[in-house]
């Protein structure tokens, strides 16, 4: 009899250890399900958030496929985690896009944002595309000579956005006679592109228009110096002239 009561005792134990254990296995698992679900949500978000900034950008066709295929890897994962209608149609209309190629043609020309916060807005997104791309090669979807050749790209773009902002702060400058400081500015310029590994059609002309720019600023300088000089020297003599002039009898 005590035995049998000792057994069931045990039993109990023993099952109610093998449940709790189950019931945190679960917990667990619908823990690192989540945790993954909003990894996931939160990579189709920036990249799309991305893809939205690229609208304007000279992108090339191959690396808008990188991002759209990197938002239907996650779309898909996401699914599977926590499939619903709402997501499975969001999963055909991204595999849609991307086979359809509606991005291949398009590669818009540089235009330089027409205000500061959207300058910076643009920088941000350039500096985003290739944290995500570098993302996508380490983690083998992008081909390392792909890699190379976008993110040059993309480092190009970004220097061609910091020279063009430089440059419009000192044809700004210039307007208003600031002459030293726009001097920094094309200075600046220059020695940005001037540290470029490769020179470009762009960079090339870049550099001369400066070179011609700077040029202009140092004759301007010259000549203003010069007019200072002159206008010195003669406050100069007055002061000497009446100095030395004849005193009034009175």
């Amino acid at each position: 009899m005590y035995e049998a009561i000792i057994i069931s005792i045990v039993v109990l134990l023993i099952a109610a250890i093998f449940i709790n254990a189950l019931q945190q296995h679960k917990a667990k698992v619908d823990a690192e399900r989540r945790a993954e679900a909003a990894k996931q949500r939160t990579i189709i978000d920036e990249t799309e958030n991305v893809i939205m900034a690229c609208s304007n950008m000279p992108i090339s066709p191959r690396l808008m496929d990188i991002l759209h295929t990197r938002v239907v890897n996650a779309l898909r994962i996401y699914d599977e985690l926590n499939g619903s209608a709402e997501t499975k149609q969001r999963v055909a209309d991204a595999e849609q896009r991307t086979s359809s190629g509606s991005d291949k043609e398009k590669l818009t020309d540089f235009v330089l944002p027409s205000n500061d916060k959207l300058i910076i807005q643009y920088i941000q997104a350039v500096k985003k595309l290739r944290v995500l791309l570098r993302s996508e090669h380490s983690r083998g979807k992008v081909d390392s000579k792909v890699y190379a050749e976008e993110d040059r790209q993309l480092e190009r773009l970004q220097i061609k956005v910091n020279v063009e902002t430089l440059i419009k702060r000192g044809k700004g400058a210039l307007q208003t006679n600031m002459l030293g400081s726009a001097r920094q500015y094309f200075e600046k310029a220059k020695s940005a592109l001037e540290n470029q590994t490769q020179h470009d059609d762009y960079t090339k002309n870049r550099i001369s228009s400066l070179n011609e720019w700077l040029e202009e600023i140092q004759s301007n300088l010259k000549s203003v110096n010069a007019q200072d000089r002159a206008k010195k020297h003669e406050e100069e003599r007055d002061e000497l002239d009446e100095l030395f002039a004849p005193k009034k009898k009175w």
